[in-house]
């Protein structure tokens, strides 16, 4: 413990320089003004953002992104708020009752909780960062290649789980969709060319990055073109400095919040806005307001903001320790670390432990700009949100053609960006979620050569794969979460737990 503060202190004070306090200023800034325009989302702006920072020292450019990363969430919050339209996913809970406060004569009252609630989120997210991701890292070095097939394949099967609640089968499709499209290229073990038809600029495979660009954003400016116009609040925003009364009088709100965001952030490929949701739902059902939730709800707004901004430590936390993505934003950043040298994974409490407390120092930093940003330019920032789509969404293709062709200055790599922004344009017509797609993007080559190099250990024996200590945990969990989807299976436990539930408060009556 002493050690971590020592290693926290140390990457603190590195960043209290001008150039890294400048960064920590203008990048948070902009990641506000990206998450606070409808169609810009943090996946996006982290993509381009990467391939803005490919000469820069490693610290600086995991700095940028990380406050692009947490300023954007936080930013998506203003345009929820006032247009009733979330500026990130991560902000659809936020609109439930932030919008309803807007249109009472209260926005500033909002932004000013929400503000708070983000804050703190990202702080209580921070401290778990700290605590977790050395102990995370040390249980995985247990893992061995036949756990890793199976986390991925776990990650594929919650992700789809949890991002499409009314029909899993969509998320799972996705994710598949995305393995498939990994899988291009050169094997990870023999270099064997696998999908390659006989085009040569496919024997690399699908760049992710330009994949991602095009799935989060040409797909998104082919949304905002095509939805019809949204309108500003147009009532006084008022006073943006929260009640310290107000915000701690729902401590317990906070905390839980913080913890619930910070727990669906760790879990792959599900990311902020499952962790406002679920905040949302557990502050729903442990309050004495319940009933105010939704018409403008002062505990729901804290609740939610609180539970997405946590969940942005929670999703580093397994791109730290496992080199698995907890969130969409956070398979950007991990694909970052890797063009800058860093090796996430198992081994970097043994390697560098130092930049694990770094980048608990860049959240610290990240989360304290959000603060100061969003009290004392509230009313600066609004004026963004006037700007015509017409004008901004052309600068934004602009961005992202450049953005995918600067990666390795390959024209087919803007080709593949708008492949994928058509398909993620369909997928959201469809109702498809893109989490999965993403995460499927990414786990694909673990999934791939942690199969390939089980099956090599164990000379083609599926065995070890399944009744190895930890294996087994993994693939059963991922079994539970199937069946648990399909109707018969979920009644029969939702009675089972009624069953016993009712046998308990019987014996409890009996004893008294």
């Amino acid at each position: 413990m002493f050690e971590g503060l020592q290693l926290f202190g140390a990457g603190l004070l590195g960043f209290l320089t001008f150039s890294s306090l400048f960064n920590v200023a203008w990048a948070t800034l902009l990641g506000i003004l990206v998450g606070m325009m409808p169609g810009l989302t943090a996946t996006l702006g982290i993509a381009l953002m990467t391939t803005l920072t490919f000469k820069m020292a490693p610290e600086d450019a995991i700095l940028i992104l990380i406050c692009m990363y947490v300023g954007a969430i936080y930013g998506g919050s203003r345009s929820a708020i006032l247009l009733n339209i979330p500026g990130t996913p991560a902000s659809a809970a936020t609109t439930l009752d932030g919008f309803p406060l807007a249109r009472a004569g209260k926005a500033g009252k909002a932004m000013a909780i929400a503000t708070s609630g983000s804050f703190m989120g990202s702080i209580i997210g921070m401290l778990l960062l700290a605590t977790i991701a050395p102990v995370l890292a040390n249980f995985a070095l247990e893992f061995g290649a036949f756990e890793f097939f199976w986390l991925a394949v776990f990650g594929i099967i919650i992700s789809g789980h949890l991002t499409s609640l009314k029909d899993p089968l969509k998320g799972w499709i996705a994710g598949i969709l995305g393995l498939l499209a990994a899988m291009v290229g050169q094997e990870g073990v023999h270099a064997y060319q696998r999908f390659t038809f006989g085009y040569f600029q496919l024997s690399g495979g699908l760049g992710l990055l330009p994949a991602l660009i095009g799935a989060f954003g040409f797909a998104e400016i082919l949304v905002v073109m095509t939805d019809s116009k949204y309108e500003l609040v147009k009532s006084k925003v008022g006073s943006v400095i929260p009640s310290p009364r107000e915000v701690f009088r729902y401590w317990r709100t906070i905390g839980r919040s913080g913890v619930i965001g910070t727990v669906m952030g760790i879990i792959p490929g599900v990311g902020e806005d499952m962790g406002a949701w679920a905040s949302y739902a557990a502050a729903r059902r442990a309050s004495k307001e319940r009933a105010r939730f939704g018409t403008g709800s002062i505990e729901g707004l804290i609740a939610a903001e609180t539970g997405n901004n946590a969940a942005v430590p929670g999703a580093i936390i397994p791109v730290l320790t496992l080199a698995v993505p907890g969130s969409a934003p956070a398979a950007v950043l991990l694909a970052a670390m890797f063009i800058h040298g860093v090796r996430p994974g198992p081994l970097i409490m043994i390697e560098s432990p130092e930049f694990v407390f770094q980048v608990v120092a860049m959240i610290m930093l990240a989360s304290v700009a959000i603060l100061i940003f969003g009290l004392m330019l509230t009313r600066p920032l609004l004026l963004v949100l006037r700007v015509p789509r017409e004008r901004l969404m052309p600068i934004i293709f602009v961005l992202c053609t450049i953005g995918a062709f600067s990666i390795a200055s390959r024209v087919f790599d803007i080709w593949v960006m708008l492949f994928f922004g058509i398909i993620g344009y369909a997928m959201r017509r469809m109702d498809y979620p893109m989490a999965p797609l993403v995460l499927g993007l990414v786990l694909g080559s673990i999934l791939d050569k942690s199969l390939r190099r089980g099956l090599v250990l164990t000379d083609g024996n599926l065995t070890e794969f399944f009744m190895r200590p930890i294996s087994a945990v993994i693939w059963i969990a991922s079994l539970v979460v199937i069946l648990y989807s399909i109707g018969p299976f979920r009644r029969a436990f939702q009675r089972l737990v009624g069953g016993a539930d009712v046998h308990a408060g019987d014996k409890g009556a009996d004893g008294g």
